[in-house]
């Protein structure tokens, strides 16, 4: 059962991995599973305080993925508007990965701007803005989900060598 928990808990945090970058896998969260997974087998040498920074660096930065694009087309000027559109381009960047996903956001929420009578300079920079946010939250998530790669991976080959 061990052997089949730390196994798991190696998908979880590869499919977390992925899931930084895919929008419709909630990354964070499944590669906070993969170190819980981890934890339950024991004989890992992973604490309840790593467990809960952990945890709570993951709610944190799962609440931001939601939040920053929004905050950040509003600092930008953007509108209701800018902010439908940037979801949607969102969806539809998936039928054309991976510079979709990339692409798919700013060209959104410019149209979205358009479509809401915003002039093509200020729809622009909230294009921009939206763009913005997408690496931002992106990068945050790749580095949490590195991180607990690593953690997990250096786990396991301890256990191997030991």
């Amino acid at each position: 059962m061990e052997l089949f928990l730390a196994m798991m808990a190696f998908v979880m945090v590869l499919v977390g991995l992925l899931g930084a970058v895919i929008p419709m896998l909630p990354g964070p969260p499944l590669s906070f599973v993969g170190l819980l997974l981890l934890w339950c087998c024991g004989g890992y040498d992973i604490t309840t305080t790593t467990l809960w920074v952990t945890g709570v660096l993951m709610v944190v930065i799962t609440i931001l993925d939601y939040v920053a694009p929004i905050w950040m087309t509003n600092i930008g000027g953007g509108t209701k508007s800018g902010v439908n559109g940037a979801t949607i381009g969102m969806f539809l960047g998936l039928f054309f990965m991976p510079w979709g996903l990339v692409v798919g956001p700013f060209i959104g929420a410019f149209v979205g701007e358009l479509v809401g009578h915003t002039s093509k300079d200020k729809a622009l920079k909230v294009a921009f803005m939206s763009f913005l946010s997408f690496l931002l939250t992106t990068g945050i998530k790749l580095i949490y989900s590195m991180v607990l790669l690593m953690m997990v991976v250096v786990q396991l080959i301890d256990k191997i060598f030991r």
